[in-house]
């Protein structure tokens, strides 16, 4: 009687883990990740950092952002007081040309507006560049 009962309980595990493993898959593969319905894209990152650029579909564990913009305060010395100013990264000592995000690091990833102030200024930024 055991050895039905053993043999029952491990078949009925392997039942729920295949199941389980084909509700995963379905899961999965429908999945497109968001809409890009705009040019650029805020990524929001799980550690509190703001990144907007242009994000590539892709798949994998990976998110590609591209032509990345992040605000920074800057105190004026005089005045003391604190703007926020949105840097174009590149300019950094390894000149990175994306990023790559770990995909369970994103929080959220919203459409960055054409008529809104960020991309304003990112228009603004690529005009004074060429």
């Amino acid at each position: 009687m055991q050895n039905i009962a053993g043999r029952t309980t491990a078949l009925a595990t392997v039942i729920i883990a295949m199941a389980l493993s084909f509700i995963a898959y379905q899961g999965t593969r429908g999945h497109q990740g968001p809409e890009l319905e705009t040019p650029y894209q805020a990524v929001a990152l799980m550690n509190g950092q703001m990144f907007y650029g242009r994000l590539e579909p892709a798949g994998g564990d990976y998110l590609t952002l591209r032509d990345v913009f992040y605000i920074q305060g800057r105190q004026n010395p005089e005045t003391k007081a604190i703007t926020s100013v949105l840097i174009k990264r590149g300019g950094e000592a390894h000149h990175p040309d994306r990023m790559l995000i770990n995909r369970q690091q994103v929080l959220l990833i919203e459409p960055v507006k054409t008529d809104s102030q960020i991309a304003k200024l990112i228009a603004e930024q690529n005009a004074a560049a060429k």
